[in-house]
């Protein structure tokens, strides 16, 4: 599956890992996060990710 980058802060959403503490599982692709998912440390949305 496919790594994505916050345009904003850099962070990195790895679907292996998922994002545990916004209770995504590890396993979850990009395309599959909730539309009011964002990034964690920065809160940007989803169309701020770029493929990595």
């Amino acid at each position: 599956m496919d790594k994505y980058v916050c345009t904003i802060c850099g962070y990195v959403y790895d679907p292996a890992e998922g994002d545990p503490d916004s209770g995504v599982a590890a396993g979850t692709a990009f395309s599959e996060l909730s539309d009011d998912w964002v990034c964690p440390p920065c809160g940007a949305t989803k169309d701020l990710f770029e493929k990595k």
